[in-house]
């Protein structure tokens, strides 16, 4: 499979070609400029972006997966996992509305893979780590045991459909 990471820098220690670190003071950097000089014409099967998009706005999310979508394969699709909004402290920035709103207008379908809704319950969609691994979700993070939330992310595919 052809599968590229954004990460941040911190959370990410090994070292693997196929990933796109991006510390603090990259955000601000064009992702186009970032994409392009690692993969200039060629398309990608799969871009997981594990709590990436929390640093980005709504209208620069957007701007990121349209970006993203320009060099998806058809059928190819980010696995995107962000902080959820909509679990118990409520702090952080998107939840399972906003994160969808934000793929869809940038031509993606989207596929729920984990998160809260606004009661704070939680959903599971199950997801084959093999297709993307996210460690922050809720098999896979330490904070998670007995069957008691520690910490979920807001998980989803957005997925490129085939042109038309």
């Amino acid at each position: 499979m052809n599968t590229v990471t954004l990460c941040e820098t911190t959370t990410r220690k090994q070292r693997d070609d196929r990933m796109i670190k991006i510390n603090e003071n990259e955000l601000s950097k064009p992702l186009k400029i970032i994409m392009g000089d690692s993969f200039k014409s060629r398309k990608i099967r799969t871009i997981l972006a594990e709590h990436v998009w929390e640093h980005l706005s709504y209208e620069e999310g957007v701007e990121a997966a349209r970006i993203c979508y320009d060099f998806l394969e058809p059928q190819g699709y980010i696995r995107c996992a962000v902080p959820d909004a909509f679990f118990r402290d409520g702090w952080f920035v998107h939840n399972y509305k906003t994160i969808t709103s934000m793929f869809e207008e940038a031509g993606f379908t989207i596929r729920l893979l984990e998160y809260c809704d606004e009661g704070g319950e939680f959903h599971y969609n199950d997801w084959n780590p093999e297709d993307g691994f996210i460690h922050r979700s809720f098999r896979f993070d330490h904070r998670n045991k007995n069957n008691e939330l520690g910490f979920v992310s807001l998980i989803v595919d957005a997925i490129k459909e085939l042109s038309e």
